[in-house]
């Protein structure tokens, strides 16, 4: 009998195939005291698991393709980084000599101190940092434990075709996978925001995460359909559903290759009105993504991973580096770097801080509160960005603003380096645009004072949903508030766009709604005119530009936006997503 399990689809995609299930031994780890004599071989033996473990990621990493892009090859040199950090490595030592337990249990206590600071984080994405931890904490636990590897890490038989269920991947699983014909994947644990689900995204590898007892319910070998779109596994798919969904599977091939036709198209209405379409990327692989798809420049780049997983700050030349090989890919468009977006877990010198203990983290120092708070964080960014802006079209954009303070106190730091370059004869743009993120409800109700003191808006969905609503989004027992299409969400978007517009100030969305070719027509009618969109998603939301026209989006939204009646905004809501208007 099918049975449908549900999860998270953290990389786009239909998956047919056989089920294979990774038994990995579990990891029991005894503890117990060891004697005096035997406490330096304890501490050998550690030593012997941590090189041991290097050299296992050394030797994948020189077996990766050569026409990998960097930044996956990136996420193993990583797990390397933190092999070497004293934190993961030396620590245990000196609990094992001072309690004299054994590496196993040394090894786990560090684990839980690490792994007890990242779960008091309230930003998703650096939460899910503490899988970093994890994966590379298990990968020596293995050793010591002498568990074997499993199946596609020792590369043993063939896995062509195959669906992995695993109880989680690591970004190493995630490379070998590609390497071994694996066509898509299943993981108990996990989250959109981990490395491995960055790289399955990368590769084009689906995925579903999150699964609870995954491989409790799937047997090894049985017909298997993963659905990434909907998040969706289905165990023991009979004839009729597995061809219903290899239909599927090819229509959208066929799909993808007709949206490939939309790549040098203008995104322009069917009644001609043109619309700006942007990338949101963080690594380098986006930038070709990015690029490949026709993207007219970048709306959001990301960079708060060149802070993740490392004991000092990101220096200056780092940071230009970066926006360098940005700038030079997309040549002469705009590119917007936006500043750290951290939450409250790094102060000076990256360490934890204990502001990460917070009893609500998500409303206290992070993004330009903390860059603004703790400059030794900001301002090695800020300098790179200022000098980067003499390469091209280089935008500046502030995340998480709450009052106009902020922009002036920004404006001042920024105003201060542009001084300096310029007394010392260094290039920049003195003119570079600086803008904002609206994300919290109080910046929306004032986005004509923003609109009047930043170059341009972009709204940021993901956070103002969330504070708009009262929820945590990663919340499971409320996340069902999360929901874009929330009447007073609406009028939220629609008030940042009217104050903008009559402010002359150029408005655009970065956030997960504007990428979600559902709500692409509700945007239109609200009136925005610049979407910013993950790279893969760009060819399907232009798709639905082309097939919509304004003035018909306009009455159907200006209704829905008069209506008090939660069932009429339903039905006119549920009207824009049904069909090209």
């Amino acid at each position: 009998m099918t049975i449908a399990l549900h999860g998270s689809g953290i990389s786009r995609g239909i998956a047919v195939g056989a089920a294979h299930i990774v038994q990995r031994n579990a990891l029991d780890v005894l503890e117990y005291a060891v004697a005096q004599a035997d406490v330096e071989p304890e501490v050998e033996r550690l030593s012997a698991a941590v090189e041991e473990a290097k050299q296992g990621l050394r030797d994948l990493r020189g077996r990766i393709p050569a026409n990998t892009p960097a930044d996956i090859a990136a996420f193993l040199d990583t797990h390397l980084l933190m092999l070497e950090d004293p934190t993961l490595t030396d620590e245990p030592k000196r609990l094992l000599r001072e309690r004299r337990c054994n590496a196993e249990w040394a090894l786990k206590m560090q684990r839980d101190a690490i792994v007890s600071a990242f779960d008091l984080i309230n930003d998703a994405y650096l939460r899910a940092r503490r899988d970093d931890v994890d994966h590379v904490i298990n990968r020596i636990l293995r050793i010591l434990l002498n568990h074997a590897p499993a199946k596609h890490e020792s590369g043993e038989g063939s896995l062509e075709g195959l669906i992995l269920v695993a109880d989680d991947l690591t970004p190493a699983d995630a490379l070998l996978m590609q390497q071994h014909g694996i066509v898509g994947f299943v993981t108990e644990c996990g989250g959109p925001t981990s490395h491995t689900a960055i790289i399955a995204r990368s590769l084009g590898l689906p995925g579903v995460v999150g699964v609870p007892h995954a491989r409790q319910y799937l047997l090894d070998g049985e017909s298997l359909v993963l659905d990434g779109d909907e998040g969706v596994v289905l165990g023991d798919a009979d004839a009729r559903i597995l061809t219903y969904y290899r239909a599927r599977r090819d229509e959208r091939q066929k799909r993808v290759s007709r949206l490939a036709k939309l790549k040098r198209a203008p995104a322009v209405t069917a009644d001609g009105v043109p619309i700006e379409l942007l990338a949101n990327v963080e690594l380098q692989t986006d930038f070709d993504l990015a690029r490949a798809a026709g993207a007219r420049g970048v709306g959001l780049y990301r960079t708060e991973f060149l802070y993740m997983n490392r004991l000092d700050v990101p220096s200056e030349a780092e940071h230009f580096a970066l926006y360098k090989r940005l700038i030079e890919a997309f040549r002469q468009q705009p590119v917007t770097i936006r500043t750290l977006d951290l939450g409250a877990d790094k102060q000076s010198g990256a360490s934890l801080s204990a502001r990460a203990h917070a009893a609500n983290p998500a409303l206290g120092m992070r993004a330009v509160r903390l860059g603004l708070k703790e400059p030794e964080l900001s301002l090695p960014q800020l300098r790179a960005i200022v000098r980067a802006s003499a390469l091209g079209n280089v935008r500046l954009m502030i995340p998480m603003l709450s009052h106009v303070d902020e922009v002036v106190q920004m404006r001042g730091l920024i105003q201060g380096i542009q001084a300096e370059y310029a007394a010392q004869g260094i290039s920049h743009d003195p003119n570079m645009p600086i803008g904002g993120m609206l994300e919290v409800p109080a910046a929306v109700a004032f986005a004509d004072g923003f609109a009047r003191t930043l170059d341009f808006l972009s709204i940021g969905t993901n956070d103002l949903i969330q504070y708009a609503v009262a929820i945590d989004r990663v919340n499971e027992e409320v996340s069902y508030l999360y929901d874009p299409l929330n009447p007073g969400v609406v009028r939220l978007i629609d008030m940042a766009i009217r104050h903008a517009n009559a402010a002359a100030c150029p408005i655009a969305m970065c956030g997960e709604m504007a990428g979600d070719p559902r709500y692409t027509r509700l945007l239109l009618g609200l009136g925005l005119r610049c979407f910013s969109v993950h790279p893969s998603l760009l060819l399907e939301v232009k798709q639905t530009i082309t097939e919509s026209q304004i003035a018909p989006l306009r009455k159907i939204v200006g209704r829905a936006l008069r209506t008090a009646e939660i069932g009429r905004f339903r039905e006119l809501m549920a009207s824009l997503m049904a069909r090209p208007v």
